[in-house]
């Protein structure tokens, strides 16, 4: 149990490595963000060290995922605008109980993202 994330980069049709991401916490009702961590996907397009907080150490509470999609898919080759239609993608969520794992899962290219909450 815990959060994690998983990237699939959908242009080419394979996970997202190398994309640098963060994690936040966030306050209601102004949403200010504290960073927790910063990491760079692996090879399967996930976290190198596995859930980002496990059972223990999730708490309820509002968090913040964003994911450096257009710096992934310049270092990838692929030409994009200036400025570009996706730079960073934030995905705010909540945890609301912390005995179940929380998969937040984005499927991603230079255009278009979706996400939902996988298992």
């Amino acid at each position: 149990m815990g959060l994690s994330t998983h990237v699939l980069d959908t242009m080419h049709g394979s996970p997202a490595a190398g994309m640098a991401v963060a994690l936040y916490t966030t306050s209601a009702p102004d949403g200010a963000a504290t960073l927790v961590k910063r990491f760079v996907l692996n090879a399967d397009g996930r976290n190198p060290d596995g859930l980002l907080f496990d059972t223990k150490s999730l708490q309820k509470g509002t968090y913040r995922l964003v994911f450096g999609v257009a710096a992934y898919f310049r270092a990838r080759g692929v030409e994009l605008p200036e400025p570009p239609f996706l730079d960073q993608v934030s995905l705010d969520f909540g945890v609301a109980d912390v005995s179940q794992h929380y998969h937040v899962p984005l499927l991603v290219s230079p255009w278009s993202y979706s996400t939902y909450r996988g298992s």
